[in-house]
């Protein structure tokens, strides 16, 4: 009876998680990001949502970041998206609690709220190749007052 009970609970459990991830998985197709779509150059870097939270779209590639500056405001809530256009890479954002793996295939989805406003490294931890300590890019946190939210785009807002 044991036994029987056993495999009862490692079959509906299979069949759960089978039907049911534990995350919510996004899958893409990573060899045609620059053909259109969300993760188009067009669409890359800050926009404002229809609820006034920051979304930060973000592909990385060997060995880049693109867009390599994104401009965030500070105590807003953003929410970073990324994927990756043809190998495993990492990112963190470093001071934060920010770090997650960008997979070929799927997006990478990450939330947080800047306390206050500066500037972070955000630099690939995964090793993609023979470049990959140059793979950084930066994230700059201005202030809400500073930050363009008439603009669809924050590209207005330079890191330079």
């Amino acid at each position: 009876a044991c036994i029987v009970v056993l495999l009862g609970v490692i079959v509906f459990t299979s069949v759960h998680w089978g039907l049911h991830p534990p995350s919510r998985v996004e899958t893409i197709d990573s060899t045609s990001l620059h053909k259109g779509g969300e993760f188009s150059e067009a669409n890359l870097g800050t926009s404002i949502a229809t609820d006034g939270s920051a979304v930060v779209r973000v592909v990385a590639q060997q060995y880049a970041f693109v867009p390599s500056c994104v401009v965030v405001p500070a105590g807003v809530p953003v929410t970073m998206r990324l994927a990756s256009a043809d190998a495993l890479h990492g990112f963190l954002i470093q001071g934060t609690n920010v770090n997650a793996m960008v997979v070929p295939g799927y997006v990478t989805t990450a939330h947080t709220t800047f306390a206050e406003s500066g500037d972070r490294l955000m630099p690939c931890h995964e090793f993609c190749g023979v470049g990959h300590q140059a793979m950084w890019a930066h994230v700059r946190i201005v202030d809400a007052k500073q930050f363009p939210f008439e603009d669809a785009k924050a590209k207005a807002v330079s890191c330079g």
